[in-house]
């Protein structure tokens, strides 16, 4: 059948020559030259790219479609885990609490409110499902309340390219007020004395440029600060005791903030402490004092200092918790009278509860793998805060704890409609021996009595990047396969923080390639230890875990069974050199600059998945991109499952899914979303056991 022929896209060789180096591009033209309308718009991209994505997209479902009865049912299994009905815990601030729930059969949630302690009197501030009712998608960014609560904000994205527009409602007419600020980004706050809104506006090139200033109830915006260095990411923030509005700069290297005072916030803002190469800090007001989470001075981890000087210029800081190398500060959340601090060592993660005498004691839990984060509140006058554990086995748990009595109070567990008992299932953390010596932690999780005889189907998830950890969370969606007696593990690889912020620097720029040695070193260790066997291994990663798997289908392609590589940036190096992307000059301190610096050029040359393609032996590829996606742009995986089919030995199939409606995060709705992961799953299941697997 002609659906299942692989596209074979024309090839239009483009040279390219960089500091004295040169490599040539078969495949650049699938780059539209309109991308930026392209992303307000998907209908204007050119007609031989949608033709060739449209032919992709025709070639991936026919090849699929033996799948699709376990598709149809992965997809049940999954939506019976979800809790139609479910609501968020009521959250307090004043006279009302807030919240969110879903009715049944929704694809989004209504924001709501009700007099405070009350089960009656429910409000709707925003029915989301109202406003994505004919949009292919849809999704929130930030909404809130001001602190007067007489007005509702929220930053809608109805494009999945990150361009948002503001609306603003009054919650006495119901009315939404006209002219709301346009292409925002999600970074918006009012004033506390709810009188203007300070948001963010994305240039053309989609990256936070500015910080503005408008009236909540209508009037000229005013320009408050303008960020002139493209490799800065900019946001807006109010202090925990509503003293200071914010403006945060940083990258992955360096941070600067600019404070407003709340008592005039037409005031024109004051740096806080100067940009300085290499310099971390970011900023909270304790009633009394500035607090100041740093890593200058070479705490790796971070550290916190206090400052009393109404401005905390560096010369001001003082030392209060020393860092310790391996335990990373990870955030900060102070109230009236307790600091609350999230810390990290070895893969778990703790809170340390601080009274104003300076005294501590530690909230922890005794699994060998969980998660644990503080989920925010209102209110800054209570010694309640809340928190939120989960373990691969343990559902969600969001509890409300009294800083100075240190009582707990379970206030929801989440709900498996379908069923769930913890003791079916096991976690293990394990350690894989890294090449150069480290230790790489391993979260393994299998049904009670799965043979570790090398006979499971294992999949193998990784990330790897920006520090971000990858946590020993609770998802409703593994037990898909895990209940079909696969073996879920996740890899905390290098370039994550899982161990500390250390660990994240050993794992970038020009230790890049630790991610991916850690990630095999994974692999083959889960393999000895009897988890998995070679070629019945699928490795899964999205965006930046794209590349990990995208570079490891190059180094060890024998290894794996398939590869899932979800919006995956494996277009290294023509992204870091073309300089309009939205997130070029931001992340060269994360990848380099291959325009300026040759080692850079040569170092991201010899790991760049696209440019390392080469005549071998590849296993079965299933890829996914948005056409709307602002971070991995479409073509990097459109350029790459080209390529790959141009030189892959093995004849096993290389796919390509794209949602031409979404961007980055793929289908917005809940229900929707579960059809990318089923289809996924299904595909995993098809590459190691063939398509006739249960």
């Amino acid at each position: 059948m002609a659906d299942q022929i692989p596209p074979r896209p024309r090839k239009v060789p483009r040279r390219i020559e960089q500091l004295g180096r040169v490599r040539v591009d078969d495949y650049a033209w699938m780059k539209d030259d309109n991308w930026q309308a392209v992303l307000r718009d998907p209908a204007v991209v050119s007609h031989d790219i949608r033709a060739h994505l449209d032919a992709e997209n025709l070639y991936s479902k026919a090849l699929l479609a033996p799948t699709e009865p376990l598709q149809a049912r992965l997809f049940e299994e999954m939506k019976g885990r979800l809790k139609e009905d479910d609501s968020s815990v009521p959250t307090p601030d004043g006279p009302f609490d807030y919240f969110s729930r879903y009715a049944v059969g929704a694809q989004h949630p209504r924001h709501v409110r009700r007099p405070r302690g009350e089960d009656g009197g429910e409000q709707v501030l925003l029915d989301e499902e109202v406003e994505a009712a004919g949009k292919a998608f849809y999704a929130l960014d930030a909404a809130s309340h001001s602190p007067d609560h007489a007005l509702y904000a929220w930053a809608a994205d109805d494009q999945g390219s990150e361009y948002h527009r503001i609306f603003l409602r009054d919650l006495a007419t119901g009315e939404v007020l006209e002219g709301g600020p346009e292409s925002a980004s999600g970074s918006f706050v009012f004033s506390p004395d709810s009188r203007w809104l300070f948001w963010v506006w994305r240039d053309e090139n989609a990256r936070p440029a500015k910080v503005f200033r408008r009236p909540v109830r209508g009037g000229d915006d005013v320009l408050v600060y303008e960020e002139i260095d493209d490799g800065m990411f900019l946001g807006v923030g109010v202090t925990a005791d509503d003293s200071h509005i914010l403006i945060g700069i940083q990258n992955q290297e360096t941070s600067e903030d600019w404070l407003i005072p709340a008592a005039d916030p037409t005031a024109a803002p004051v740096i806080a402490q100067h940009r300085e190469a290499g310099v971390r800090y970011d900023l909270d007001h304790w009633s009394d004092r500035w607090l100041i989470r740093t890593n200058a001075g070479g705490a790796v981890d971070f550290k916190l200092m206090v400052s009393e000087a109404s401005i905390p210029a560096r010369a001001t800081w003082r030392e209060w918790i020393a860092h310790r190398p391996g335990v990373l500060i990870g955030g900060m959340a102070p109230f009236k009278d307790h600091l609350v601090r999230l810390e990290r060592e070895n893969a778990c993660d703790r809170l340390v509860v601080v009274a104003r005498d300076e005294s501590e004691h530690v909230v922890d839990f005794d699994e060998d793998a969980y998660a644990l984060n503080l989920s925010g509140g209102h209110e800054y006058e209570t010694s309640l805060t809340r928190f939120v554990y989960q373990s691969p086995t343990t559902p969600r748990q969001w509890f409300d704890y009294d800083m100075a009595t240190r009582q707990r109070t379970l206030r929801k567990t989440q709900s498996v409609p379908s069923g769930h008992d913890p003791a079916d299932y096991e976690v293990r953390r394990l350690w894989a021996p890294a090449p150069d010596g480290e230790t790489v932690p391993v979260t393994v999780l299998m049904k009670q009595g799965t043979p570790l005889d090398g006979s499971a189907p294992l999949m193998l998830y990784g990330y790897g990047a920006y520090g971000h950890p990858n946590t020993a969370t609770f998802s409703t969606q593994v037990f898909s396969l895990v209940d079909r007696g696969w073996v879920w593990a996740s890899a905390h690889v290098r370039g994550g923080s899982d161990k500390g912020w250390g660990w994240f620097l050993d794992g970038r720029k020009f230790k890049k390639k630790n991610s991916f040695t850690d990630f095999i070193a994974c692999a083959d260790h889960l393999v000895a230890e009897g988890y998995g066997a070679p070629g019945r291994i699928v490795a899964y990663g999205g965006s930046a875990g794209g590349m990990l798997v995208g570079a490891v289908a190059n180094m060890r392609p024998e290894l794996w069974g398939g590869i899932i590589a979800a919006v995956p940036f494996v277009d290294v190096l023509n992204t870091m050199s073309d300089t309009t992307l939205p997130l070029t000059p931001p992340e060269w301190p994360e990848w380099g600059n291959p325009l300026e610096d040759p080692e850079a050029y040569d170092y991201i040359a010899s790991y760049s998945p696209y440019d390392n393609v080469a005549a071998k032996p590849y296993p079965a590829i299933l890829a996914r991109a948005g056409l709307s996606d602002p971070r991995v742009t479409w073509w990097e995986p459109e350029k790459w499952v080209a390529k790959l089919r141009d030189y892959t030995t093995s004849g096993r199939p290389i796919l390509l899914a794209t949602n031409m409606e979404a961007g980055h995060g793929g289908a917005s709705g809940r229900f929707d979303h579960l059809k990318e992961v089923a289809m996924d799953y299904a595909f995993a299941v098809w590459a190691v056991q063939g398509e006739a697997a249960p």
